[in-house]
């Protein structure tokens, strides 16, 4: 395990500890011992190897120990029994917003509480609400939590759902008698979370297609089994479902089955109106008799049967983009290439897992121009967030690092400033000042209403210090709805000030929304693809990103991490 996820560990131990209603004091123990870990600056892999770690205060022999195991990846009998010993259910009530090990507790000595379905009963009863530190408000949010966690079980990551259909694809493409496989449905469009995996195969065999399909390794149900269609479901919960077609007919099965409802309306529509009816069988005259009218090799030539240029997957949306390709309005689309670096980027001075040096080498490697490094300030303390005196620290590590020629990569000097509750920022202005670059974040107060939320985001925008603004609307993905603020007037005061609104790449933000986009990038306002990234392979959230960017109409010009770094310089120092 890496610093970070040790660290989640002692965390974790922590919490199940105030589950099981433990000593106080030895739950402290390991909340100092993550703490501890947290503030680490050296190396933890070479502290441990040469027998250091067991002096840096806040490390006991116990957690000294721990830590080794976990970090060696030796087994921890401890943390295992310990889990064990934990009832299943009041650990699922932990995945609730807003309710902690210690409320749980409460609930659970006080009600009986022991699962997510006798928390429903007594919220909806009104037993909960009667208990300290609970309430009406705080009940309907937990009530609100419980209905949400229901809705995000149904549904993936698109990165998750990437990695899960990789090798189903790679699977389906090996078989001898499938001419061509493919993924369609919202995973293809490139939606940020997707219900079921779809999967289309072209074949004239499709039995031995379907057994394969139904055999995978890690199915744990088959759902549905048919001639032409199976459906099956994973031991994690993820949906496949897999369609098989003659291969005259899979460019039409894959478009059909790729673009949203509202797209596929859009193109039969446009279909009658040129005399054809457009289906997942294919392209015929409006009199349905006759076949296909023409061979169609790829989704190109359905599109220039209809007399347009062929749309991206991930704008099929029924969005307008038939009326802009029929234009000749489709834009020219970001693409990952076209990034030249990233801000917003965390090291092991605030809650990161690698050093400024490790990240440095990995943009490196990455071929980019540029990395920005963006820390936490110090009101974010559960992550150990830098104050004045360690940004100053910070600064001049950076400067020297430039200085000395060991990377080819530039690396700019930001902050992760916290957006405080009034809208002020959480450090000094002649420390905002000698930065390169300041984003700005909110990450406390989440209940306030739209109207003093936006008022806080537009202070802080209105700083002069601030350069970008980050993870708008506070949302985590299948996890936490977005807090209430008016986005509108956000996107409209980050154009008059000038202030980028990055786009969050980590999988579970993807923060501002990509629906948001077009109409902003029309008002001349610039985003940032930044990936959040807490490790070195954090980096490679700006896949994401970049869908994100695809799906909300952007072009490389309104991208400012695509731009060469004497430009980004110049528009910094400006």
């Amino acid at each position: 395990m890496d610093k970070g996820e040790i660290s989640q560990v002692l965390g974790e131990i922590a919490t199940l500890l105030e589950l099981k209603g433990e000593n106080p004091f030895k739950i402290r123990a390991y909340q100092s011992g993550q703490r501890a870990l947290d503030l680490l600056e050296e190396d933890l892999g070479t502290l441990i190897e040469t027998e250091r770690l067991g002096s840096i205060k806040g490390f006991g022999k116990a957690l000294t120990e721990k830590v080794t195991a976990l970090y060696r990846d030796e087994p921890l009998p401890f943390y295992d029994n310990l889990k064990a010993s934990v009832g299943p259910g009041l650990v699922e009530m932990l995945e609730i917003p807003g309710l902690g090990a210690k409320k749980i507790k409460k609930l659970h000595r006080e009600l009986g509480v022991d699962s997510i379905e006798d928390l429903t009963r007594v919220c909806q009863s009104g037993e909960a609400a009667q208990l300290p530190g609970f309430g009406p408000k705080s009940v309907g949010r937990i009530l609100s939590g419980i209905r949400n966690r229901e809705a995000y079980s149904k549904r993936h990551l698109w990165w998750a759902a990437k990695e899960a259909s990789r090798p189903i694809v790679e699977g389906l493409r090996a078989l001898p008698e499938v001419d061509r496989g493919k993924v369609a449905g919202s995973l293809r469009r490139l939606v940020e979370t997707v219900g079921d995996l779809d999967f289309l195969a072209a074949s004239d065999r499709p039995g031995p297609v379907m057994d394969w399909f139904v055999s995978q390794s890690g199915v744990k149900e088959v759902t549905a089994r048919g001639g032409s269609k199976s459906s099956v479901r994973f031991e994690d919960g993820m949906q496949a479902d897999l369609r098989v077609v003659p291969p005259d007919q899979f460019i039409f099965a894959l478009h059909h089955f790729t673009g949203s409802k509202d797209h596929n309306v859009a193109m039969r529509g446009r279909a009658l109106s040129l005399g054809y009816s457009l289906s997942e069988w294919g392209l015929r005259r409006d009199d349905r008799k006759s076949m296909s009218v023409a061979p169609v090799q790829d989704e190109s030539d359905l599109f220039s049967l209809l007399g347009l240029p062929c749309i991206p997957p991930e704008l099929r949306e029924g969005r307008g983009e038939l009326e802009a390709a029929e234009s000749g309005q489709l834009p020219h689309l970001v693409q990952r290439e076209d990034l030249r670096g990233a801000f917003h980027n965390h090291t092991h001075a605030s809650d990161g897992a690698h050093s400024l040096e490790d990240m440095v080498r990995a943009a490196q490697d990455l071929g980019w121009e540029y990395l920005g490094i963006a820390d936490h300030s110090k009101a974010s303390f559960q992550a150990n967030g830098l104050n004045e005196a360690r940004v100053q620290k910070q600064i001049e590590q950076i400067r020297r690092l430039n200085a000395s020629g060991m990377f080819s990569c530039h690396v700019f000097a930001g902050i992760e400033c916290d957006i405080l509750r009034d809208g002020s920022l959480d450090l000094e202005d002649a420390t905002l000042q000698m930065l390169d670059y300041v984003v700005v974040s909110v990450h406390s107060s989440f209940t306030l209403s739209e109207e003093e939320m936006t008022r806080r985001i537009i202070r802080a925008v209105e700083h002069p210090c601030t350069t970008m603004l980050g993870h708008l609307t506070g949302r985590l993905l299948l996890r936490r709805e977005p807090y209430a603020v008016n986005v509108e007037k956000v996107i409209d005061a980050a154009v008059a000030n000038h202030v980028i609104i990055e786009i969050n790449s980590h999988p579970q933000r993807l923060d501002m929304d990509w629906r948001h986009w077009r109409k902003a990038a029309a008002k001349g306002l610039l985003t940032s693809v930044n990936p959040d990234a807490h490790s070195v392979s954090g980096l490679a959230y700006v896949a994401a990103g970049i869908n994100a960017c695809r799906k909300g109409w952007l072009t490389p010009e309104s991208v400012f991490n695509t731009w060469p770094l004497p430009r980004v310089r110049e528009y910094l120092e400006g």
